[in-house]
């Protein structure tokens, strides 16, 4: 007899410290290309928005539905391991984080091009592709020739009110718990553009990340002002790290695009952002890649 036939009773249970490193995994093996660490940030974003379905003492399946205030909320993490497929898991797991997340005006997520039908018939409609561009670099870009006036500044040197200020005019919500763990987290580095009176004018981080076979580097987020700042950062984000880089970069800044062509990136992979409810109507002009597409 099967282990599905044997134990068919699914627990949904909140993610805890002791899951990290297993749904870690999970989402390595389906592609997902985790950093190393995010998980943990997922947790700490929502501390009631991240979960774990269990069949007897096996991780199944996870997702999260993360809240990040009273107007918007962002669904990922969403997987069934292939041994525990077709029996209606995935279909709990995703009631459970719709129910945390039904009394938001806004919910977005990131939809695979197979899943795209399914997510409309839960009322969330198309906003923009997302497409995801790999190079695999010897870390030999050069260092960056500073023609802008600004200073380049690495982690704790950047003045986070500066960073979380430009963030803020960029996203469809302010996330400043989010970004404080990105912006401190140990692993990889995070670099802005401040000028002289502080302001910020792009920052981005990079990441080391868990690929299927490997491993290998995430930037995200990337955002700048003007595509010469975004380039600037890049070229400098690249510099010293060798292997295999991976960025998520939004359909609806097509500079993106033109700027990864131009540095060698090439796209391997594309999902569609959509959105239930009240859609945002900040622009994307100034992101150049994502945070992650588990949290947007």
């Amino acid at each position: 007899m099967s282990d599905v036939a044997r134990v068919s009773f699914l627990r949904i249970m909140p993610l805890q410290t002791s899951d990290i490193a297993a749904v870690t995994h999970m989402a390595r093996q389906e592609g997902f290309a985790p950093g190393q660490g995010d998980v943990a940030i997922y947790r700490n974003t929502d501390r009631q928005g991240s979960w774990v379905g269990w069949i007897g003492r096996d991780r199944i399946g996870c997702i999260t539905g993360v809240r990040y205030n009273v107007d918007y909320g962002f669904l990922g993490l969403y997987l069934v391991r292939p041994k525990w497929r077709g029996h209606g898991y995935g279909l709990q797991l995703w009631r459970h984080a719709m129910e945390h997340l039904a009394d938001l005006p806004c919910i977005g997520l990131e939809a695979a091009p197979d899943r795209v039908d399914d997510y409309a018939g839960w009322g969330f409609a198309p906003a923009s592709p997302t497409t995801r561009w790999q190079v695999v670099s010897d870390g030999s870009m050069p260092a960056p020739s500073w023609a802008l006036g600004w200073q380049l500044l690495a982690d704790d040197a950047i003045p986070e009110g500066a960073v979380q200020c430009f963030d803020a005019q960029r996203e469809p919500s302010p996330r400043p718990h989010f970004l404080s763990q990105w912006l401190h987290h140990p692993a990889g580095s995070v670099l802005a553009l401040i000028d002289s009176g502080g302001v910020c004018h792009g920052f981005g981080r990079i990441r080391p990340c868990l690929l299927v076979g490997g491993e290998g580097w995430r930037i995200g987020p990337l955002m700048a002002e003007t595509t010469d700042a975004a380039e600037l950062l890049l070229q400098a984000l690249l510099h010293r790290h060798p292997g295999v880089v991976l960025i998520d970069a939004p359909g609806s800044n097509p500079a993106a695009a033109r700027l990864l062509e131009r540095l060698k990136f090439r796209p391997i992979g594309t999902t569609l952002r959509m959105y239930r409810g009240l859609a945002p109507t900040v622009s994307l002009d100034d992101v150049y890649g994502l945070a992650c597409l588990e949290l947007g």
